[in-house]
């Protein structure tokens, strides 16, 4: 069925996809345990699921705003298992797209609270990662959400 060669070539390709998994995520988690110092919060929050994403509202913006987010994406998440109809589905869709808005204004927010611009915002939204790190080791330091 598959030849050695085969097996071996994909093999490799899982392997190489999993370190550069981890090795995301572990800049990812390092990046996000020194932003969290910096706004003068714990940096052990920033690994426990769920409540990052609190802390990471409640240094940009507003706490309310996480919950809002959490909310839609559970209520998507329930009409799309449903998805019987289309009605339903559009729902989910809209749900998910307003999250996403959300999440925009949580990166502009996110720039301000450390005293960068809509450039750096726009970099956070797309370039997440690389601006993350930028933001964690860089000279920016934490003004304040931005209420």
């Amino acid at each position: 069925m598959y030849s050695d060669q085969q097996v071996a070539l994909l093999m490799s390709y899982l392997g190489t996809i999993s370190v550069i998994g981890i090795v995301f995520a572990v800049l990812s988690i390092v990046a996000n345990w020194r932003i969290f110092t910096k706004a003068g919060e714990a940096g052990w929050k920033s690994i426990i699921p769920i409540y990052n994403g609190y802390i990471c509202y409640k240094i940009a913006w507003k706490t309310t705003m996480f919950w809002v987010v959490f909310i839609m994406g559970f209520v998507a998440g329930i009409c799309y298992t449903m998805a019987g109809n289309a009605v339903v589905l559009a729902i989910a869709l809209i749900l998910v797209l307003a999250a996403g808005v959300i999440s925009i204004i949580y990166n502009v927010k996110l720039a301000k609270a450390f005293g960068k611009g809509a450039g750096f915002a726009v970099g956070l939204i797309f370039l997440g990662p690389i601006f993350q790190l930028i933001l964690a080791f860089g000279s920016a330091q934490y003004v304040g959400a931005d209420r």
